[in-house]
């Protein structure tokens, strides 16, 4: 299994935490999310098929665009 740092500025509330939480929970592959508001740092830990580049782009559509990866 594989982990991923994203850094997501516009994180601001637990609420979005659990937003971006439900969405990657979604993806196939995608075994875990954890996020914290504080540091505004989701980790995704994941298998095949998931990629970090998948879970860039997930993050970009749901309006939680990943600062690290940019």
């Amino acid at each position: 299994m594989d982990k991923t740092r994203f850094l997501i500025p516009g994180i601001t509330c637990g609420h979005c935490v659990m937003t971006i939480q439900r969405e990657l929970s979604e993806l196939p592959g995608v075994k875990e999310v954890s996020g914290d508001t504080d540091t505004k740092e989701i980790i995704v830990r994941y298998d095949d098929p998931a990629t970090p580049e998948i879970i860039r782009n997930t993050l970009e559509q749901i309006g939680y665009p990943d600062s690290v990866g940019k």
